[in-house]
């Protein structure tokens, strides 16, 4: 008998989820440096355990949740908003977690405020208390983010005067503005490409990627993806130049969504518009764009040539994989080659996510332009030279809107319980030990989540006999 499903069990379960993601993180997250613990503290193994115990548990309520929005009767979108809501609560006043990225934010903002060049230099250039917070490798490159973004960050410095607690929670904010604009656009791009708005909303973003990342993490691919999802249904409705305006600005904040002009042009076209109109309409309003933004800001065009920044040396690429192991093949052969291996690697990975998005648009047959650029963001996480769990969500986001099947959403959910533990609380690699914890604390989960199927079908097996 299968484990009975309602919407308030659904709620319940995932809310408990990140309750206990949020108090391990106490202890295992994204700590301020002054707040670390040893990793052997006995504090920070149960905060682990608990983290990763949370993890399983809003896996699952997202799971079941999925059953119950594709049953004869599902939840509202209202309802799911709901739920959404519910399941972030938790994290809001949660350190943070997985990643220690908003601290870079924090000082470029700071950088910004005090009319330092933060794509000549890195946050060490900065220094003092707020600089000491961003990890290492990040210390002395500049930044990829484009005078949006900046502009955000600068303006939450000179609101919170460089105080770390009111700081992050500010960045907090910004990511759930851009959580909550994505919510609100994924129903009505689903219509559009003909696909259920339940389905692409817990897809899209009752997803655990979302609430780990965006939520906890508090990255700013969420404002990103809010302004993107945000310039596509204005260019659905009788605003392109506004959708145009709005997708530059998701550009502005990372660059890859200025593929989403392609859309914004498709849709024009679909709608009548002739294509040289559209194509010259489109750039005319992305240029005025980033050049009034890039105006107001004061930051200038530096962000182009830094956007290499988040290639690191380590990087968990498929082409940076590649490159690594074949650079260590030639290595053991003796060949001088072996430093040109994870060049070569990524600027073929380029060239390959090139022709994929080309393939992608000249695709015969009707194809949403939603789910080609979802399609294309997903090949450039694929391809390209860095990868972070989070990115994930990039194609995600618009592919939940508007895949065409639904075993699509299946398989993009069986991607989602892989990438969810991919990262461990505190943002750092993960040792033998930490491994160890994380698989305690996903297997008690696991254990709990049984002994209540099983309490649930004693009743049930009762009435029968």
């Amino acid at each position: 008998m299968a484990f009975p499903v309602d919407l308030r069990r659904c709620q319940v379960l995932g809310l408990a989820g990140t309750a206990f993601l949020a108090l391990g993180g106490e202890t295992a997250g994204a700590l301020p440096v002054e707040e670390l613990l040893d990793p052997s503290n006995v504090r920070v193994a149960l905060g682990v355990v608990g983290a990763y115990f949370g993890v399983v548990l809003l896996i699952a309520a997202w799971v079941l949740l999925g059953r119950l929005v594709r049953s004869a009767e599902p939840p509202t979108p209202r309802a799911l908003l709901l739920v959404l809501a519910v399941w972030a609560a938790p994290l809001l006043l949660a350190p943070p977690l997985f990643s220690r990225d908003v601290y870079s934010y924090l000082a470029q903002g700071a950088m910004v405020d005090a009319h330092m060049d933060v794509y000549a230099y890195g946050p060490s250039h900065l220094g003092g208390p707020l600089a000491n917070e961003v990890p290492p490798l990040w210390q002395h490159t500049g930044t990829p983010y484009g005078p949006v973004f900046l502009g955000v960050a600068s303006a939450l410095s000179g609101l919170t005067h460089g105080e770390l607690p009111a700081g992050l929670f500010g960045m907090r904010l910004v990511a759930l503005l851009g959580v909550a604009l994505m919510a609100a656009t994924l129903p009505r791009l689903a219509r559009h490409s003909g696909a259920d708005p339940a389905q692409a909303l817990w897809l899209g973003a009752l997803n655990p990627l979302v609430l780990l990342h965006l939520v906890a993490g508090a990255h700013n691919d969420a404002i990103m993806l809010g302004l993107l999802g945000m310039g596509l249904v204005a260019a659905l409705g009788r605003w392109p130049l506004l959708g145009a305006v709005l997708v530059t600005l998701a550009a502005l904040v990372k660059a890859p969504a200025v593929l989403g002009l392609a859309a914004v042009t498709a849709l024009q076209i679909r709608a009548g518009r002739g294509p040289v109109r559209a194509v010259l309409t489109t750039a005319a309003a992305a240029a005025a764009t980033t050049v009034a933004v890039t105006a107001v800001t004061g930051t200038g065009y530096g962000w182009i040539r830094a956007l290499k920044t988040p290639v690191s040396p380590h990087n968990w690429a498929l082409t940076s994989l590649l490159g690594r192991a074949t650079a260590a093949l030639l290595t053991k052969l003796g060949s001088d080659l072996a430093p040109l291996a994870v060049p070569a690697w990524q600027a073929l990975g380029l060239v390959a996510t090139g022709v994929a998005i080309l393939v992608i648009w000249t695709r015969r047959g009707r194809i949403s332009p939603v789910y080609a650029l979802g399609l294309s963001l997903a090949a450039v996480v694929v391809l390209g030279p860095a990868i972070r769990p989070w990115y994930a969500l990039w194609g995600l986001f618009l592919i939940a809107a508007a895949a065409p099947s639904t075993s699509i959403r299946r398989r993009l959910a069986v991607v989602t319980g892989v990438v969810a533990f991919l990262a461990l609380p505190n943002g750092t690699p993960a040792g033998t030990d930490e491994l160890v914890l994380a698989v305690s604390g996903g297997l008690l989960a696991v254990v709990v989540l049984w002994q209540a199927h099983q309490a649930a079908q004693a009743p049930a097996l009762g009435r029968t006999a």
